[in-house]
């Protein structure tokens, strides 16, 4: 089984099935795929909101690929094994206005960056953020012929967003196409579940994965299957809002809005960081369904990430 190095550059920002694939490898083979940010390399450390406002758009999620996997056709599966992920030291969160959960909260552009360490970020005093890298994007090329925008996600994988697709994790993916002609990148260095500000940490990032050819396995979707080590997840004691409406997004507007006071009232963040660090570190969940007509929903932060503190005094 083959090792194989593929360069960020040229990167693609649509799907297009019609792609030359930049390599092509054999079932088994491990690469290592460069990553530039999400930007596209646009965004450097210590930018200025204003130049940060300024930038194309129509870069966004700045994809390293595709990589053709022979052997592969529609009808077949492909398997990912994530086997690194390994950040370069720095990222960069935003607010924009009319994007993110809170847009009607949250309408003034914002600009952050991070300083990342091996493991952790200290960047949001006073809290202490795990970093857990992972790639938002991972996908193959759709069936359907085309320029094909990289924001929606899809039964071929792409703009996912789930933060236990990294190391030790495993993606499946319906193939569509010979080759399968997969592209990853959107690294992010931490994310929240929802990612509320429309940002995890994004970041620049090395990637290594091990590619599976399954044959004449289908698929209707996506797949992941979670390592031990995300399963065994330490992080268990948390704050956790809870609110429940007839509509889960409201639900969990309400939760995410009321989880940015509790941080600004009880830990002194500012409404925009506690948003920022909502965006990379909160766990937003549906915690019931069934009930109806009311949709329970949970928002939760661990309480190894903030300073000891008691909700009420005494």
């Amino acid at each position: 089984m083959a090792t194989h190095t593929i360069s960020a550059q040229p990167t693609h920002s649509r799907w297009n099935r019609s792609l030359e694939p930049r390599l092509e490898i054999d079932s088994g083979d491990t690469v290592h795929m460069e990553c530039v940010d999400s930007s596209g390399s646009q965004v450097r450390p210590g930018m200025e909101v204003e130049e940060f406002l300024e930038i194309d758009r129509g870069r966004i999620h700045a994809l390293t690929g595709p990589i053709s996997v022979k052997d592969s056709a529609l009808g077949d599966t492909l398997e990912i094994e994530v086997l690194e992920l390994r950040h370069k030291g720095w990222g960069w969160s935003s607010v924009l206005p009319g994007l993110g959960f809170l847009k009607e909260r949250f309408g003034e552009p914002f600009l952050f960056h991070w300083a990342l360490e091996g493991h952790v970020t200290r960047s949001l005093f006073p809290a202490f953020v795990p970093l857990r890298p992972f790639c938002g994007v991972m996908g193959v090329a759709p069936a359907d012929p085309g320029e094909i925008r990289t924001r929606p996600p899809g039964p071929f994988g792409g703009n996912m967003d789930v933060r236990e697709l990294c190391a030790g994790a495993k993606l499946y993916l319906p193939v569509f196409n010979r080759g399968a002609l997969f592209s990853a990148g959107d690294a992010h260095a931490a994310q929240g579940d929802g990612e509320v500000c429309i940002n995890g940490i994004e970041c620049p990032a090395d990637v290594t994965l091990r590619f599976r050819v399954h044959k004449n396995r289908r698929l209707t979707g996506p797949l992941i299957e979670s390592s031990e080590a995300i399963l065994h997840d330490t992080s268990a004691d948390s704050w956790i809002v809870v609110e429940s409406a007839p509509d889960a997004a409201a639900a969990a507007r309400a939760a995410t809005s009321r989880m940015i006071d509790l941080l600004a009232e009880r830990w002194g963040f500012s409404p925009v960081h506690a948003y920022l660090l909502c965006s990379v570190a909160m766990k937003l969940r549906l915690s019931q369904v069934v009930n109806e007509p009311m949709f329970t929903v949970s928002a939760a932060l661990s309480k190894q990430i903030l300073p000891p503190g008691k909700l009420f005094s005494r």
